[in-house]
């Protein structure tokens, strides 16, 4: 029909109409008349394009070899420039965003194109979009979607993150150290200044183990106290009635320089 002189341009088309050879304009969705067999209508599609990259073989800056695919997205933002600058638009943008990704992914280091992969989609999407500005056409996004290591590449990282992870798990070990250390030298104060607490403490633990095993416990540390109460109480009665502590006066017994007493 578009000999004829009528043409139906849709929604997400432009129609650009060559005149004799010479574009004559564009024009917008719709039904269109033409000057038949002198008017011709090339239709151009404003959509988004998405442009799967291939994966390619890529040494980086480190000298490490890797595979490395992308996809781009890009629309038409002038259907005149998309038709009369370039023969075959999205092949030229294809190739020319092959070669983007090989050259700025060689520049970078292996660390940062695993780690920092949004500044280089940002560093290849501008400099394709300065090339394809002239072709009429807008790139929207460039992603690196896949990064293919060696074998022995994936191994040596494998044992880095490995000796990362039992590096942290030994400084975390070892403040938990510190901290209960801290926590034991200010509860060894506090018992010090309160007996009894560790009394307490005792009788905590011994309900603790009497609920896991039911069995006889036999714990010195009461017995020791009333040992020592007894002997302490012994002292102050025999201070009291003038007489020497037992064990003192055996000790004066028998040391030899002291004098005997005189027998009536």
């Amino acid at each position: 029909m578009a000999n004829l002189g009528v043409a139906i341009v849709r929604q997400y088309e432009r129609g650009v109409v060559f005149r004799l050879g010479k574009v004559r304009n564009v024009r917008e969705p719709g039904l269109r008349f033409m000057i038949p067999l002198v008017d011709r209508m090339r239709k151009v599609s404003m959509r988004t394009v998405t442009m799967p990259i291939q994966s390619q073989q890529i040494i980086t800056r480190d000298n490490v070899s890797i595979g490395v695919a992308a996809v781009a997205y890009f629309r038409r933002v002038d259907p005149v420039k998309s038709i009369v600058e370039i023969e075959n638009v999205q092949v030229a943008v294809g190739q020319i965003a092959q070669t983007t990704v090989r050259n700025v992914v060689g520049r970078s280091l292996l660390d940062q194109v695993l780690t920092d992969t949004e500044s280089l989609n940002e560093s290849i999407k501008d400099i394709l979009e300065r090339i394809t500005r002239q072709w009429g056409v807008y790139v929207l996004l460039v992603e690196l979607k896949d990064i293919e290591l060696p074998t022995p590449m994936q191994r040596a990282m494998a044992r880095q993150a490995e000796a990362e992870r039992e590096k942290r798990a030994k400084i975390i070990a070892a403040e938990g150290e510190a901290l209960s250390a801290d926590r034991l030298a200010e509860a060894a104060d506090v018992i010090a200044d309160h007996p009894v607490a560790l009394q307490l403490r005792n009788l905590q633990i011994l309900g603790e183990i009497a609920v896991e095993k039911n069995s006889t416990i036999v714990f010195p540390a009461q017995f020791l106290d009333s040992v020592r109460a007894v002997s302490q109480f012994i002292e102050r009665e025999a201070r009291k009635a003038g007489i020497d502590h037992p064990l003192e006066r055996g000790h004066d017994a028998e040391s030899p320089s002291r004098p005997a007493a005189a027998v009536r």
